[in-house]
């Protein structure tokens, strides 16, 4: 397998509405992220992802874009942006930017010109259909943020196509115009000299035409799935991508593909494949929800382990690996797969850490991941800004589906809101995120749990992380190594081999509360075996058969 530098990278996700404000108006921006670069760099991070910060109303936290081009008022302006691309690379650390091209807001320009009629130039970039009949839709689809997917519009009688928020209306990539504008954006922004794109629900860029009905699988609304994901042309417009934008720079590319299978990934981000270096998947973060993706219930090890393997071992030899725990859209990784209590936070969050910092593919830390932040323990509905949540409790509680105190638990446990509260810097007011008022509470776990608290002291979360880092970048196996999961079966240990070369890797984790048995592998137990990282203060014994809980620790072997 070729090397590359985004397979050696570490990226550091940043939410900038959340990270860091530098103005006191409440909401983060460019200029926060410049002051803490620093910050990055000690971490170790290699690449910044940016989450939206273009022109936008902000119907969902700008992923509803009215200008490409432009940026995000509250965010600052495109000298603001210039500097920070310039201090990064000056500490050499990269900036690739989220793309939202499957849908713009219903404020840019393209769709207020597409609206005034059905002959204006415009028009077909989005898709327009005519009801079935009189007050019918097109079709049944359900929106992703709840409602229906098409929306009416008085002025041409007709319905536009709105995969997600009525004000996200999906572009028509079957339009050589949108697709000849799309690609002169992009080319756009890597003349700038960014370093890459992270491509929102790429996958769901193709439709099929024929726009049937979908299967209601017990709901009002029929299922898009699969009509608008992994679409009939979606492999020719990536390709098409590349030829035009991506291959002529050195770009990092990932595409947000939900619903993806390996096999499909394997034509995303396949190394002969030329469309995309590799791909989000969400079958472990996906869950058993009780009701849609709505659950206050703990995730088994089991089912989550065998998911890493499966893409592990199927990409093995002919794609990349992304590897996360958390994002903007999922709660906080301790609070979901370890254990958020005072006892345990910082155990798990190490023990998280090394589990998936090991395994084959690009490690994604999501912003305060680093210090082991936790979920929010949201008490009423005012405190919550994410449409997703907001609609959810409407179309559930108001319909009679679930009661205010379980649909307050399945907000508390799987809400996005939970990773979009601010960075908490210090124990100052509002964790030194803002002088102002911030756009979102702060969690009041800040006191403990802080940055300045975090880099002050030498065992915790954010130093752990800090070594995981340089021991990437010092082991080639740990990057390039072969994978293999061993005790498949048990229940509350995630354990995997890596090979190259010489050398074997073991990693052991702990994914309960409880002292567990376990028998390591005989030759990591010899003088040849080298304790790389472990996320107890404590000594390990030589070979000793029980792990601790959620302990983890990384043995090295050199035959």
């Amino acid at each position: 397998m070729e090397k590359k530098w985004w397979k050696e990278a570490v990226v550091y996700q940043i939410y900038p509405r959340s990270f860091m404000d530098s103005n006191g108006d409440g909401v983060g921006d460019l200029a926060g992220i410049t002051e803490k670069l620093d910050y990055l760099k000690l971490l170790g991070i290699d690449v910044i992802w940016l989450s939206p910060i273009y022109k936008s109303p902000n119907d969902d936290n700008g992923y509803d874009i009215s200008d490409y081009r432009g940026i995000m008022e509250e965010f600052g302006s495109m000298e603001d942006f210039d500097r920070l691309l310039s201090e990064a690379h000056n500490r050499d650390i990269r900036i690739i930017m989220d793309l939202v091209v499957n849908h713009t807001s219903d404020e840019h320009q393209w769709f207020v010109e597409s609206k005034k009629s059905k002959d204006n130039p415009y028009r077909d970039y989005y898709i327009w259909r005519e009801g079935k009949a009189e007050g019918l839709r097109p079709n049944n689809w359900g929106a992703c943020f709840g409602g229906p997917a098409w929306e009416y519009d008085e002025e041409t009688r007709m319905y536009y196509l709105h995969l997600f928020s009525p004000k996200q209306p999906d572009l028509n990539w079957e339009n050589q115009k949108v697709r000849d504008e799309v690609f002169e954006m992009m080319d756009w922004w890597c003349q700038k000299g960014i370093d890459g794109f992270r491509m929102d629900v790429i996958s769901m860029i193709s439709k099929d035409q024929s726009f049937p009905d979908g299967k209601l699988n017990g709901g009002v609304y029929g299922d898009f799935g699969p009509y608008a994901i992994h679409g009939p042309k979606v492999h020719d417009y990536l390709k098409e991508m590349n030829e035009r934008v991506l291959s002529k720079y050195d770009l990092m590319t990932v595409g947000e593909t939900a619903g993806v299978t390996v096999e499909e990934a394997k034509k995303y981000a396949g190394e002969n494949e030329k469309e995309l270096n590799m791909v989000f998947h969400f079958e472990h973060v996906e869950g058993d929800g009780e009701i849609g993706k709505w659950t206050d219930k703990k995730q088994e090890l089991l089912p989550i382990k065998k998911i890493f393997s499966k893409w592990q071992t199927a990409l093995a030899d002919c794609a990349w690996n992304s590897l996360y725990w958390d994002n903007h859209d999922q709660p906080r990784a301790v609070s979901r797969f370890g254990n958020d209590s005072s006892q345990y936070r910082e155990l798990s969050a190490k023990m998280l850490a090394t589990c998936l910092h090991m395994m084959k593919g690009t490690p994604y830390i999501y912003q305060g991941e680093e210090l082991g932040m936790t979920n929010f323990p949201f008490q009423e509905m005012s405190q919550f800004r994410d449409i997703e949540s907001i609609n959810s409790y409407k179309e559930l509680v108001d319909g009679g589906v679930v009661g205010h105190d379980k649909m307050m638990s399945y907000l508390r446990c799987k809400s996005r809101d939970n990773a979009r509260t601010p960075m908490q810097w210090n124990r100052n007011i509002h964790a030194g995120f803002t002088t102002g008022t911030p756009w979102i509470e702060v969690n009041p776990n800040y006191d403990q749990i802080n940055a300045e608290n975090e880099v002050a002291n030498s065992n915790s979360v954010f130093h752990y992380y800090k070594k995981l880092i340089e021991l990437r970048k010092e082991y080639d196996i740990i990057v390039y190594g072969s994978f293999e999961l061993i005790m498949d079966d048990d229940p509350e240990i995630f354990a995997y081999i890596r090979r190259l070369g010489n050398k074997k890797l073991l990693t052991l984790c702990n994914f309960s509360d409880e002292e567990l048995e376990v028998r390591i592998p005989e030759e990591f137990c010899g003088e040849k075996a080298e304790l790389l990282i472990h996320n107890y203060c404590t000594s390990k014994g030589e070979c000793e058969n029980k792990l601790l809980p959620y302990e983890a620790l990384v043995l090295l072997f050199t035959q």
